[in-house]
């Protein structure tokens, strides 16, 4: 049998942007909180984030740490780990297992893991990715503003990010890629808005003196270009907890994503989820009011519990 440490009224799986927030609000409403965080958040390839207000062009890590700081004023314990799986213990609550072998209580789960982008297994990729590889316009779009732009079709949405980026720049050119003939209502879009399109595989990317500077096609041809959107293969919710507890999922146009409320909560009595690992759409700012949200909504939902137990009598969990 696992030996449980220690019990908390909630165990926060995941330090990012929404993990934190939850774990602020908790524990400003004197909750006994523990975050346990495997430092792998989304976005720690990017120098810089934005659009976030207060704290645009702030690094990731510094206005995660920054969370760090703010969370331990009320109390709040940290520990960096992995969770590596949850299970009800019996009493109203979980038993958290953790990779180091430790175990600890929870009356309430907030799982906020994130997600992981499985890039395209194209040459340069990866090594560019929050560089002069981007995926995100309204995130870094600004600062590239008016350059020579790229965009690699994805299969399920061609078009789409070509149109947005030509918001920021009236040079763009669509690579086709594994894409076949596109409809003749989006190569309307795409003419109207200033798009070149060009079919053929692209083979990978050109970089010179750590810049990038042109996409490869596999017939050789190089595009001249300074700045490359592409959309992840695969997006892959850290969801081992979730699913292993039973949550129901739901499908999206990327994929399989836990379903939850609009307070984060899942299907799993007791279980919340927020951020990423409920869905790729949310940036830093979503995630903290997603976060705040549940972290508000568990503390309601353990406040109002224990006065019910009072009354009726019951032990307390």
């Amino acid at each position: 049998m696992t030996h449980t440490e220690e019990r908390y009224d909630v165990v926060v799986v995941g330090g990012g942007a929404a993990g934190l927030s939850a774990a602020l609000i908790l524990g400003r409403s004197r909750r006994r909180t523990l975050v346990v965080d495997a430092g792998e958040p989304r976005n720690a390839p990017a120098e810089h984030m934005h659009g976030v207000l207060s704290r645009d062009g702030e690094s990731p890590a510094a206005y995660l740490e920054a969370g760090r700081r703010e969370i331990a004023a009320y109390g709040v314990e940290w520990r960096d780990g992995r969770v590596t799986g949850a299970a009800p213990d019996g009493h109203d609550g979980f038993t958290v297992s953790l990779a180091d072998g430790a175990a600890v209580g929870a009356r309430r789960l907030i799982v906020t893991t994130g997600l992981v982008d499985e890039l395209p297994k194209l040459d340069g990729v990866a090594e560019r990715w929050g560089r002069d590889v981007l995926h995100c316009p309204y995130c870094h779009g600004w600062e590239v503003r008016d350059r020579a732009f790229g965009v690699i079709a994805h299969p399920a949405m061609p078009v789409h990010q070509a149109l947005m980026v030509s918001l920021w720049s009236k040079d763009v050119t669509l690579f086709l890629h594994t894409v076949g003939e596109l409809s003749a209502h989006d190569a309307a879009l795409l003419d109207a808005a200033g798009v070149t399109v060009v079919e053929g595989e692209v083979a990978g990317l050109v970089v010179e003196d750590d810049r990038l500077t042109g996409v490869r096609l596999a017939d050789g041809r190089v595009v001249a270009r300074s700045v490359v959107f592409v959309g992840a293969d695969r997006l892959l919710p850290r969801d081992g907890v979730l699913r292993q507890l039973g949550a129901a999922l739901r499908e999206t146009p990327f994929g399989e994503f836990v379903a939850v409320d609009g307070t984060g909560r899942t299907s799993v009595p007791g279980v919340w989820a927020a951020g990423n690992v409920t869905g790729p759409k949310e940036q830093v700012v979503d995630a903290v009011a997603l976060g705040y949200r549940a972290g508000v909504t568990i503390n309601n939902e353990l406040l109002l519990g224990d006065l019910e137990d009072a009354v009726a009598g019951r032990p307390r969990g």
